[in-house]
């Protein structure tokens, strides 16, 4: 297996929403999910990824607090990483409507029913436009290495048929209450995020720098495949450096230069992610998570871990995702 599907096994997404929108010139939407909003489907989430998928037309889009502005066309996949605001229209000197304004009207099975129409009654713009919500704290390797926000050019007629057809069927999911449209729908986000991450990943300069940048990498890839695919090994830099035959200074110098520290330092704190997730999830007793977690007491576990999440373990345990 290559090694970026190694390290999505260990992503885990909990749901979606997926609805169809049609607006006319002029236009403009001032868009946010937000955490708030999507808590009446999913009470315990803790991230959100935003998207819009162009299936007709064209417009433009900006971050809210940031210069720059993406043309975007009908077969472009626009992803908010961070679920930042945005503004997206025809025209974004138009007042813009807001997202949290906005009409959706009934969700329905029908796959083909505009959801939300907005606008002055020129040109149309169609998009699919919802979210995929997941766990950041094991999610924030990746979430961090992502730009607020990305264009994915899906234009090649079989890569946006397919993901038009990806998005009609969550669509349909997303207005049902059918046994099992839970997990249909998270499987669907998870086929999304990949294959616009597969297309990110590509398009990303040969001499970048970055965890997405390692995961290319063939040794420092190999190595993070490798701690994310058994993460309780007794793992060394000696050890990782015989499986992906390379030499131990070259392999700890190319994932500090990529990743931006050590791997014992990568694995120490993907360990700690782990444990964040085991602990919100479970009843498994702390001493035993920081045992799994390669701790020798669970004083040192409780001193790690509220450095890297600002509370410690018990405290953690009992709060709910804000």
């Amino acid at each position: 297996m290559d090694p970026l599907s190694d390290v999505l096994k260990s992503i885990r997404f909990e749901g979606a929403l997926y609805l169809n929108a049609e607006f006319t010139a002029p236009w403009c939407l001032r868009g946010k999910f937000g955490k708030a909003s999507v808590r009446q489907r999913l009470p315990a989430v803790e991230h959100v990824v935003g998207f819009h998928f162009l299936t007709e037309g064209a417009c433009k889009v900006k971050l809210v607090d940031a210069p720059g502005v993406l043309e975007v066309a009908a077969g472009d996949l626009v992803l908010f990483p961070q679920d930042d605001r945005h503004l997206m229209g025809s025209d974004l000197h138009v007042a813009p409507l807001e997202s949290e304004d906005a009409d959706c009207g009934d969700l329905a099975a029908n796959a083909d029913l505009i959801s939300l129409r907005h606008g002055g009654g020129g040109a149309a713009t169609r998009f699919v436009c919802g979210y995929l919500a997941c766990n950041r704290t094991v999610f924030r390797p990746l979430l961090d290495a992502l730009p607020r926000m990305l264009r994915i050019p899906l234009g090649d007629r079989r890569a946006s048929s397919q993901v038009r057809e990806l998005l009609r069927l969550g669509v349909s999911e997303s207005g049902t209450s059918r046994p099992g449209a839970g997990s249909t729908l998270a499987k669907l986000a998870e086929l999304l995020f990949v294959e616009a991450l597969r297309r990110y990943v590509e398009s990303l300069p040969t001499d970048g720098k970055g965890w997405l940048a390692g995961l290319r990498d063939p040794h420092v890839g190999r190595a993070l495949a490798l701690l994310h695919g058994d993460p309780g090994r007794a793992w060394t830099v000696d050890k990782l450096a015989r499986q992906v035959a390379r030499s131990r200074s070259a392999l700890a110098g190319r994932f500090a230069e990529l990743v931006g520290e050590t791997p014992i330092q990568y694995l120490m704190r993907w360990r700690l992610a782990l444990a964040a997730r085991a602990l919100r999830g479970g009843r498994e007793a702390i001493a035993r998570v920081a045992e799994r977690s390669g701790y020798e007491s669970e004083t040192a576990f409780s001193r790690a871990f509220k450095r890297e999440f600002g509370m410690p373990p018990a405290a953690w345990r009992k709060t709910v995702p804000r």
